[in-house]
């Protein structure tokens, strides 16, 4: 069975024929998507201290080079393609073959099939990008990007499949992710947790100050993130009508109110702080992320307010329990991801989709399914990313050296300075 979204879509078109306002907005949308790959490097970049900043923002750009071939090569076929028995897609697409300027029979049926292609391109790359958070100002640059393309194709593309593609085990059950809480979110954010386990504390951690270094490079990164999600949300619909409207409104109404709530609450404890209020922002933002075309738009406040609440308090569980996982990808992205798939699970209304309605309309069986793709998603994303880290760590090594930590990522890996140019 198809994605809810995906087989309603094509119900109401019914033909094959390309609509021009449906391609236009696609192609806008997969700009914005990609735009956020850039505003991540920001939003990471002006978190972690002066002596690793480009570092942070070559972990995410770079990769719009590298999984931007391999999703080219191979990744969309192993995501999309035919399916073999629920997991995974077959070659059959390898080197964009059969896809082309007319639409695809299964996925969107009034846009180019290339158009599709390159939409979902850029949840991949920014998925990969998003958990590299987790790991700044300590991992080795070459070994980062050979984890990132094994990751991509070992984790990030069965689980695409197994909830976006034709045939995909999750899909078949019934379980929806309306633009990616669990492909993204919940994969990226327990995938951030497991390798920064496995890399171990930053030398000095609590020990020495780790202030971010340019809050308003966060502010900024924060505004480009929040616009490029009306495009990953809106966009998501395929469509450039209601839905995508609806999905609009209900990102907005999250991000807002997760924005408001981490201000609020970091108010209660201190003066209320920019970085607070951008992170609260981001929080209802991915969180919003899998309901936003299932729900009325006005759910998209509840959503946004429970997000930065258990964000806010993941974090500080976190940094007592001694984890340092840096910028925090697990309890915004990871725990905002479960919570946001959850409430698709509550809130769901057939009235938006035209799928089936959720626990408050209905009955349990779309929440237990939502429950489903949350333990599998999540299980999956850790285990595989510890034991990929695991054996990358015993063989190549992930970790720069003592010394190179010390001076800063950006000169013993990048022979650069971000504020001062090469070196002589």
């Amino acid at each position: 069975m198809l994605p809810a979204y995906h087989e309603i879509v094509a119900k109401k078109r019914g033909s094959k024929m390309i609509d021009t306002g449906d391609t236009a907005w696609i192609l806008v949308a997969s700009a914005m998507v990609m735009l956020m790959t850039p505003g991540l490097a920001l939003f990471y970049g002006g978190m972690v201290r002066q002596k690793n900043v480009l570092s942070t923002l070559m972990m995410s750009f770079a990769l719009l080079g590298v999984i931007g071939v391999c999703w080219l090569a191979f990744g969309y076929s192993l995501a999309f393609g035919p399916d073999i028995g629920g997991m995974i897609g077959d070659l059959a697409w390898v080197g964009l073959i059969d896809v082309g300027q007319d639409p695809s029979s299964i996925y969107a049926t009034t846009i180019p099939h290339l158009a599709f292609m390159i939409f979902q391109g850029m949840f991949a790359i920014i998925t990969v990008a998003l958990w590299s958070g987790g790991i700044v100002e300590r991992m080795k640059f070459g070994a980062f990007l050979l984890l990132s393309i094994i990751w991509f194709v070992v984790v990030y593309c069965p689980v695409a499949h197994w909830v976006w593609g034709n045939g995909g085990w999750l899909s078949n059950l019934g379980t929806i992710d309306f633009a990616g809480g669990l492909v993204v979110h919940i994969n990226a954010g327990f995938a951030a947790l497991a390798i920064s386990i496995v890399l171990g504390k930053r030398k000095g951690f609590k020990e020495v100050p780790m202030e971010p270094h340019n809050i308003p490079m966060v502010v900024m990164g924060t505004g480009l993130l929040w616009f490029g999600w009306f495009g990953f949300n809106a966009g998501s619909a395929l469509t450039s009508g209601g839905l995508a409207t609806s999905a609009f409104v209900a990102t907005f109404a999250s991000g807002a109110s997760g924005a408001a709530t981490w201000m609020l609450l970091a108010w209660k404890d201190r003066r209320p702080s920019a970085l607070g209020i951008a992170t609260g922002a981001v929080a209802g933002l991915a969180a919003v992320t899998p309901a936003a075309g299932f729900v009325h738009p006005m759910v998209g406040i509840l959503i946004g307010i429970g997000a930065s609440v258990i964000g806010y308090y993941c974090i500080l569980w976190r940094t007592k329990r001694g984890i340092d996982e840096s910028l925090d990808v697990w309890a915004i992205h990871g725990m905002g991801g479960i919570w946001g798939t959850l409430m698709a699970g509550v809130f769901a209304s057939c009235s938006i989709y035209g799928g089936d309605d959720g626990l408050l309309w209905s009955g349990v069986s779309l929440f237990a399914k939502q429950a489903a793709g949350v333990v599998a998603v999540a299980i999956f994303a850790f285990g595989m990313t510890w034991i990929l880290g695991t054996l990358l760590n015993k063989t190549i090594g992930l970790r720069v050296k003592s010394e190179e930590e010390t001076v800063g990522l950006d000169i013993s890996q990048h022979g650069e300075r971000a504020y001062g140019g090469l070196l002589s």
